[in-house]
C-alpha cells in the first residue's frame, strides 16, 4: 500500500497531520514476554556521547533494492544468543519509495522495517537503521542522478525521509534504536556536510527529541567531523583499513591490483613518478632506494603493478645502468594483464603485475629504482633471492599521501635476509592511523563506533584473523562497539563460503567457528 503523495510544500513542512503509521500501528514493537524468547541482559544506556560498546553485526536484507527481502527473525535470535547485543541495517532508501515519486512511501516496506526493530526488542538487540543509499547518496552504483550536498530539492526529500522514520519510532527508547543518516559520505567539503546534517537533525527533532543520532565521519567514515559536536550526535568510523586485507579478491574494487597479504605487513611506498613529473614532490621522484650488503643475493626481483599511459623504468646498481624497460599501455590485449581507459584523465592505466628479474653479483651496495620518461608506474613485490635459494620480500603499496620517497636497507643476519626502513603495518600501525584520530573526537565529548568492518572471503583466514584480533583489541582498549559486515554471507561468520575454514553446523548455518570465537572474546 502507498501513502499519499504529497506536495512539495506539504513534505518540507511535514505537518503533524501525516500519519503513516500511527504508535498503536507498532504495538508489535514491544518487549516480549519471556516465554517467548531467551532472557536477554538489558541494553546499555544509549547517548550521542557516550555510544555503549556494542558488539554485533550488519544484516543486508534491505541493502539493495535489486535483492530486497524481509529480515530474518531467526539472525536476531541467533545474535543474540551468541552473545551479541547490536545490529545495523543498511538499506537502499528506493525499496519503500515509489519509482516514479520519491514522496510516496510503501507501507508494506516499512512494516518490514517495522518487523525488524520488534525483533530487535524481542531479542534483547540493539537496532541502527541507516541509509546506505539516502535520497541524493550512496557509495555504490549506480550514482545518484541528483546531490544531496548541492542540490536543495533532494535534500528536502532525504530530510522527508528520516522525518518520517522519527515520526513512526518516536515511541521507542534511544536504548533500543538509532538512526545512522548517511553511509561514508564522500565527495563533499565537513561543511557542506554539516549542513545537510544540521537540517536532517532539526527534522528529526521536531518529532522525536531525544532520538540517537549517529554520523558516519566524511572521507568514507575515516575522519571525524569535530564541527559535529554541537549537534549532539555521536559518529562512526570504520575498520577496513588496509584495503589489500579486507577488499583483496573483491570484484568490486580494483583488487587485481593489491599484492598478495600479509599481516603483519612489510611494505614500501611502491609510488615511483616520473623524474620529470614536476607537479610530484620532488623527493618522491628522486630513485627508490635500497643499501645494504647484498653479497649473500644472487638475484634481485621487482613487480610492476600499474603503469599509468608510459613509463621507462632504470635500475641502478652502484649508480650502473643494469636493467632498463618501457611499458607503453593501450587497448585490447597485450603484455599487461588488464587494459584500464581512465576517462578523467584520457589515458590508459593497465594492470602488467609482471615480476622481472635481475642476477646481482658480490659487491653491490645500492640498488636504485627510477622512472626517467613517461608518467608512473608502481611497484607491488620487491625479491631477495639468496643463493642457497631463500627469499625475503617486501610489499609495495601505492601511497599518494606522502612527499617522501622509499628508503630502504637489506641486511643479512645469521643467514637470513631482512628489509627494514619502510612502513610496518601492524597493531601499533592501525592505532596510530585508524584509532589515534578518532580519539580526538571521544576525548572532546563525541561518542565514537565501528559501523562497519571485516574481510572477504578471498582473503587467507589465517591472516584475516590475526588482522581482526588486533583491530579488536585497539577498539576494546578505546571502549568502542563495532559491527561486523555482515553475519550471514560473504564477510560473516555463518555461511560466508570461505574455502580454508572448516565450518560447523549449528542451526542450520556453517559457523565459522573460529572467527566467532575470536568475535566473542572481544
Amino acid at each position: 500500500m502507498n501513502t499519499p503523495r504529497l506536495s512539495r510544500r506539504q513534505f518540507v513542512k511535514f505537518g503533524t497531520g501525516l500519519t503513516i503509521a500511527s504508535l498503536s500501528g507498532l504495538g508489535a514493537v514491544s518487549k516480549s514476554p519471556a516465554s517467548d524468547a531467551p532472557s536477554t541482559t538489558p541494553l546499555p544506556h544509549a547517548t550521542w556521547d557516550k555510544l555503549p560498546r556494542w558488539r554485533g553485526f550488519n544484516l543486508c536484507e534491505k541493502f539493495t533494492l535489486g535483492n530486497a527481502q524481509p529480515f530474518v527473525e531467526d539472525d536476531f535470535r541467533n545474535i543474540g544468543d551468541l552473545g551479541f547485543n547490536f545490529v545495523r541495517l543498511p538499506m537502499d532508501y528506493r525499496i519503500w519509495t515509489d519509482h516514479d515519486d520519491k514522496t510516496r512511501l510503501k507501507e508494506d516496506a516499512l512494516s518490514e522495517i517495522d518487523q525488524a526493530i520488534d525483533y530487535g526488542r524481542k531479542y534483547g538487540i540493539h537496532v541502527q537503521l541507516n541509509f546506505h543509499r539516502a535520497p541524493g547518496y550512496t557509495v555504490n552504483n549506480p550514482p545518484e542522478e541528483q546531490s544531496i550536498w548541492r542540490d536543495e530539492e533532494i535534500l528536502d526529500v532525504c530530510r522527508f525521509h528520516w522525518q518520517t522514520f522519527a515520526k513512526r519510532y518516536s515511541g521507542i527508547p534511544s536504548d533500543s534504536l538509532s538512526f545512522n543518516l548517511f553511509n561514508e559520505p564522500a565527495g563533499c567539503s565537513e561543511e557542506d556536510y554539516y549542513r545537510v546534517i544540521k537540517r536532517i537533525v532539526d527534522a528529526i527533532r521536531e518529532e522525536d527529541s531525544g532520538r540517537l543520532v549517529i554520523c558516519d565521519g566524511i572521507n568514507w567514515g575515516g575522519t571525524p567531523c569535530l564541527s559535529f559536536k554541537e549537534l549532539k550526535v555521536g559518529q562512526a568510523t570504520r575498520g577496513y583499513s588496509p584495503m589489500e586485507i579486507s577488499h583483496w579478491g573483491a570484484n568490486w574494487v580494483h583488487s587485481q591490483d593489491f599484492p598478495d597479504p600479509q599481516w603483519p605487513m612489510f611494505c614500501f611506498n611502491g609510488l615511483i613518478p616520473c623524474r620529470h613529473k614536476n607537479e610530484m614532490p620532488e623527493d618522491l621522484r628522486k630513485p627508490l632506494e635500497i643499501s645494504g650488503n647484498f653479497d649473500d643475493v644472487k638475484e634481485f626481483r621487482f613487480t610492476v603493478g600499474i603503469v599509468s599511459s608510459a613509463a621507462e623504468i632504470v635500475v641502478l646498481f652502484d649508480g650502473k645502468e643494469a636493467f632498463r624497460r618501457k611499458f607503453t599501455c593501450g587497448p585490447g590485449k597485450g603484455e599487461w594483464k588488464e587494459a584500464r581507459f581512465v576517462k578523467e584523465y584520457g589515458l590508459y592505466s593497465n594492470t602488467y603485475d609482471m615480476e622481472l628479474a635481475i642476477p646481482l653479483t658480490a659487491g653491490v651496495r645500492k640498488i636504485e629504482i627510477a622512472v626517467v620518461e613517461g608518467d608512473w608506474l608502481t611497484l607491488s613485490k620487491m625479491t631477495f633471492v639468496s643463493s642457497n635459494g631463500d627469499e625475503t620480500s617486501a610489499t609495495g603499496v601505492a601511497n599518494w599521501n606522502t612527499d617522501k620517497r622509499t628508503l630502504l636497507q637489506y641486511s643479512n643476519k645469521d643467514g637470513q635476509g631482512h628489509i627494514s626502513g619502510g612502513d610496518v603495518r601492524d597493531r601499533v600501525w592501525l592505532f596510530e592511523n585508524n584509532v589515534k584520530p578518532w580519539l580526538n573526537a571521544q576525548k572532546s565529548g563525541i561518542g565514537v563506533m565501528v559501523g562497519e568492518f571485516g574481510a572477504y572471503n578471498k582473503t587467507p583466514h589465517k591472516i584475516v584473523l590475526a588482522w581482526m584480533e588486533d583491530m579488536l583489541a585497539n577498539w576494546r582498549d578505546a571502549n568502542w562497539g563495532w559491527a561486523l559486515w555482515n553475519f550471514r554471507g560473504s564477510f560473516g561468520v555463518a555461511n560466508s563460503e570461505r574455502s580454508d575454514v572448516e565450518y560447523e553446523d549449528w542451526r542450520g548455518l556453517k559457523i565459522d567457528r573460529k572467527m566467532l570465537n575470536l568475535l566473542q572474546r572481544y
